[in-house]
């Protein structure tokens, strides 16, 4: 007679270990408990059904109950809800939602899988049925058919991480005006500020309405009203401001919570209770740069820790390497990917940090559809150890973040970054690929060869009177500067070395960072000791001024933005 397994939770974590136990084991006996009427759909894959573009939500369903027990011998049974577990009896109590029927079943292991549920605050109206949640098949298809019945025109998304954004750039694909309201200072906070003003642009100018450092204070009929007074129309309101671990049971259970607030594992996901383990959105795990306890809602990391767990009750060792956070996401004609930690992580680990922010075309530049693509690579300092990475372009940036991704779990830093060798042609990327001329510029930075200035110190600068050179050729310059910029173009730079000082600081900037460095390595040989190269140089600076000067109506510090 096999071991008796019971999983609580159908979707990724559940799943893989039930498929996982099955391919070590024939003889076991699986049984997976999910409270609602679908196992193993690819919930990422949500938003894409309001756009049309997954046109029939069935196909967001990846397995049935009866492809489960053909295919892997896993009994899956659907619209069942553990309310108990009973520790001491090994049992959990179950309740048959269709017919109200409540039963015990035994397991000599028990697998936690719950996920997370959506964060609803209490608030005036929040219960309208015009309110709704995106977590599974049944609440994206109620909110399809709602917005389509109803003939819904105006839409508001509340949050600004991934669900939100996903679902509100497919409803403006479907025709919709939407607001986007998210409480904090920016959306998807996996990314640093400078970097993000690249999406809050995008979204702006696809025709998002997007309101940032407000949240919503109470629901009506047609419209929302937010906690600075504003009123937004909204016949549609979808809640997006975040999830919480589902821990009912554990904490029912007695099992140990996290200091983050997920049920508290160890290195091979077994609880407090050695014959209860736990995985996925659930749980608090292990971050890798950090060294503290966090939280990841990701489906890559909840499948790894499927296997492991599974491995576990079977004796095969695992090494637990932690978390370091990838992900990536496509807003509109943009993709953005990011890794490791941010500035703001490192500050809070008290990490030791410097960062690159390169600009950098993504192919070579003559070939169709090469773009540039904006790339922020932190590093340790002193030791150059790789901490993380942000890319946002139209290309490729998941190859480059799946790169850094891949030197921070082994532990590389700059200069193995730097001596890297990847595949080269021209339609794919350039002989020096973003991550090579990132860690350059990097080492350059922590060697002390060049000093810089983020792009967000540029406006406190030129308010200063700073003394500004643009490197950029005359016609460039004429397009659009910085006010009080002083161009002294890099092809006449070395004849007109009278007009640069050398008793005040000097930043420099070109429109991506290359001519600028350039400038300022000569003017170094030559002596000059103050000198700063503009991180972002001009299209960082464009991109990072424009939402807030759009936003807030604020003066510009160019003449003209350059955004290519």
């Amino acid at each position: 007679m096999g071991k008796r397994i019971l999983i609580i939770g159908g979707v990724a974590g559940g799943a893989s270990v039930a498929a996982r136990i099955r391919r070590l084991d024939e003889e076991a006996e699986i049984v997976m408990f999910e409270k609602g009427p679908h196992v193993s759909f690819s919930n990422c894959s949500l938003p894409y059904h309001l756009s049309g573009e997954i046109e029939d939500s069935q196909r967001l369903i990846l397995m049935n109950p009866g492809k489960f027990d053909a295919q892997y011998k896993i009994e899956a049974r659907t619209n069942s809800k553990v309310i108990k577990i009973n520790r001491t009896k090994k049992t959990i109590t179950i309740k048959n939602i269709q017919t109200g029927k409540i039963y015990e079943e035994a397991y000599d292991k028990l697998v936690l899988s719950p996920g997370a549920n959506p964060i609803i605050p209490t608030l005036d109206g929040i219960a309208s049925n015009h309110v709704f949640t995106v977590r599974n098949v049944v609440d994206i298809e109620k909110l399809n058919n709602y917005v389509k019945q109803k003939g819904i025109e105006d839409v508001a998304v509340i949050g600004g991480g991934f669900i939100g954004i996903e679902v509100a750039e497919n409803l403006v694909r479907a025709g919709k005006k939407v607001s986007l309201i998210e409480a904090q200072e920016q959306v998807m906070t996996s990314f640093d500020y400078d970097m993000v003003q690249i999406l809050h642009k995008e979204m702006l100018e696809k025709g998002i309405n997007l309101v940032l450092n407000d949240g919503i204070e109470k629901v009506k009929e047609k419209v929302i009203y937010l906690q600075s007074g504003k009123k937004i129309n909204a016949q549609a309101v979808i809640m997006a401001i975040g999830v919480r671990p589902e821990t009912t049971l554990a904490k029912k259970a007695d099992l140990a919570i996290g200091v983050t607030g997920g049920i508290k594992v160890n290195h091979n996901y077994v609880t407090t209770d050695n014959d209860i383990y736990a995985v996925g959105d659930a749980i608090e795990v292990h971050h890798k740069i950090t060294h503290k306890k966090t939280r990841l809602a990701l489906a890559g990391p909840a499948q790894r820790q499927a296997r492991a767990a599974a491995d576990h009750m079977y004796g095969i060792p695992h090494r637990n390497t932690g978390v370091i956070g990838s992900s990536v996401i496509k807003i509109f004609d943009f993709n953005a990917a990011s890794t490791g930690i941010n500035e703001k992580m490192a500050q809070a680990a008290n990490v030791d940090y410097d960062f690159v922010y390169v600009i950098p075309s993504d192919k070579v530049g003559i070939m169709p559809k090469s773009n540039v693509m904006h790339f922020k690579l932190l590093f340790e300092v002193p030791t150059g150890r790789i901490l993380g990475a942000q890319a946002i372009g139209k290309g490729n940036v998941d190859k480059r973040i799946d790169v850094i991704a891949t030197m921070i779990m082994m532990n590389g830093n700059l200069e193995d970054l730097k001596e890297l060798e990847l595949v080269y042609s021209p339609v794919y990327g350039t002989a020096k690929d973003v991550v090579n001329f990132a860690a350059l510029v990097g080492l350059n930075i922590l060697n002390g060869n060049v000093k810089q200035v983020k792009v967000s110190d540029m406006r406190d600068l030129i308010e200063n009177n700073a003394f500004i050179i643009d490197v950029r050729e005359r016609n460039e310059f004429e397009a659009g500067h910085l006010l009080h910029a002083k161009n002294i173009p890099l092809s006449e730079f070395r004849n007109r070395l009278d007009e640069i000082p050398k008793d005040q600081p000097v930043y420099i900037h070109c429109r991506s960072g290359q001519r600028s460095y350039n400038a300022v390595t000569t003017l170094n040989n030559l002596g000059y000791s103050n000198i700063y190269n503009v991180s972002g140089s001009f299209l960082g600076i464009s991109l990072y001024e424009y939402f807030n000067d759009q936003s807030k109506n604020r003066k510009p510090i160019v003449t003209e933005y350059n955004f290519k």
